[in-house]
């Protein structure tokens, strides 16, 4: 597998990982509320939810980093290919219901990547 597709999961990753970080940690704060532009109320009563939301995104970014640390043969490809699929669901999903911008930076990196790791 490329050395791309693996900088390309790896940022995926990450990004996955700031989500966690603006959702569970930030999202009551002004950086948060900022990035998802809510209001001040809308952020504390939907705090929980946001908290799950940012916890799903931990689990997608553990399995990318997962996926990375099993190599580019079998496992580490399978396993890669299957988060980077939930990516793309929960990014199509996303864009479609929440904002069109998720399409953007969630579904197509997971996208590119899949391509990617398909062509190496």
């Amino acid at each position: 597998m490329s050395i791309v597709a693996n900088v390309v999961i790896a940022v995926i990753a990450l990004l996955h990982l700031w989500f966690l970080i603006l959702e569970m940690f930030l999202w009551t704060k002004p950086s948060g509320r900022r990035a998802f532009g809510t209001t001040a109320e809308f952020a504390a009563q939907s705090k929980a939810l946001a908290a799950n939301q940012g916890l799903y995104n931990g689990f997608l970014a553990a399995g990318l980093a997962w996926g990375l640390l099993l190599g580019n043969g079998g496992a580490g490809f399978s396993v890669k290919l299957f988060f980077l699929g939930c990516v793309l669901v929960a990014g199509i999903y996303g864009g479609l219901t929440a904002a069109r911008k998720i399409l953007l930076f969630q579904a197509l990196p997971a996208l590119l990547a899949i391509v990617l790791i398909h062509l190496a």
